[in-house]
């Protein structure tokens, strides 16, 4: 098969997501003879000659975006070792992949734009909303070190966000190692480790839950691309947060505070560049949501832990 041939024994090592993808699909061009646009238009299927996309998978977790399967559509799923090699390519149509797909539901999420500015360091909500007010400590330098970050805040316990982006601040220009250009759970975790310690609290917790440091009600997003996503509920609603009253008031999405993180790789380790803190409520008025597909949607399907064995025709 011509891109097995053209694309077994790729190295995509230390290369960042999008950068990754690019390399892919000049390669697939070069595999089957056509010449390399300058950029990849958006389209769908985005190789509309040969109606197919290229998935590179390092997990059998396939991802589909913003679209169902098409029975006529093919795929070529692109498999790449620990290593970052590509070991293996699989061509298949869409009824194929519906057989694998128990369950045809789109998991969906939102998402806005980093734009980066000039600063380094932008406090964009000054003041936290009127909802946490009278919640707050009325001692910014509180200590937290007999706090864990996953607990749910208590009031007279919650640093005010002008103390908190004092704290995060330091965080700017750090590093720490890039575990693998895709694995960017990963990587946030480490960045979530650092949180925490310029925080005060004496150890690291995550449980998974929203937001990231649950007692500060602080949102981490580490960002070397400029996408942010943002999960079910946009930070400005007024949804509340699965938590008690706190002196008979409801916290909402909107209350929580995001501190986003910009943040550069050379493929060996991560290093901060920006801070921004903003509540949900004034989220928006620095990081453009996406317009058009506002809820972007992917589809997910187990690939068998066989699929890359079963001989590519």
């Amino acid at each position: 098969m011509l891109l097995n041939r053209g694309l077994k024994g790729l190295s995509l090592d230390g290369l960042p997501l999008r950068t990754r993808s690019k390399v892919v699909k000049t390669k697939v061009c070069e595999s089957l003879g056509y010449p390399v646009p300058k950029s990849f238009a958006k389209t769908q299927p985005r190789f509309p000659g040969q109606l197919f996309d290229t998935y590179v998978q390092k997990s059998n977790n396939l991802q589909i975006w913003n679209e169902e399967l098409s029975s006529l559509r093919r795929y070529v799923l692109i498999r790449v070792s620990a290593e970052n090699i590509v070991t293996e390519v699989r061509v298949v149509t869409g009824e194929t992949l519906t057989l694998l797909d128990t369950t045809g539901t789109l998991t969906q999420k939102y998402q806005a734009r980093l734009v980066a500015g000039s600063s380094t360091h932008e406090f964009i909500s000054p003041q936290d909303t009127k909802n946490l007010l009278g919640l707050l400590s009325n001692v910014p330098k509180i200590s937290l070190g007999n706090k864990i970050p996953t607990d749910p805040p208590e009031a007279d316990e919650i640093l005010p966000i002008a103390e908190i982006f004092t704290r995060l601040s330091s965080i700017v220009g750090k590093t720490f190692a890039a575990i693998g250009s895709d694995q960017e759970r990963n990587r946030g975790t480490e960045l979530h480790r650092l949180v925490c310690k310029a925080l005060g609290f004496q150890n690291y917790q995550d449980d998974g839950r929203f937001p990231d440091v649950r007692q500060q009600l602080i949102e981490v997003k580490l960002q070397t691309a400029t996408t942010i996503d943002l999960g079910l509920v946009l930070p400005s609603s007024d949804e509340p947060l699965d938590l008690s009253k706190i002196k008979g008031r409801q916290i909402r999405h909107r209350d929580v505070r995001y501190a986003v993180f910009g943040a550069t790789t050379d493929g060996n380790k991560v290093t901060i560049t920006h801070l921004y803190l903003t509540t949900g409520k004034n989220f928006f008025s620095r990081f453009p949501q996406f317009q058009g597909k506002v809820l972007n949607k992917k589809l997910q399907i187990p690939l068998p832990s066989n699929f890359f064995q079963t001989k590519a025709k």
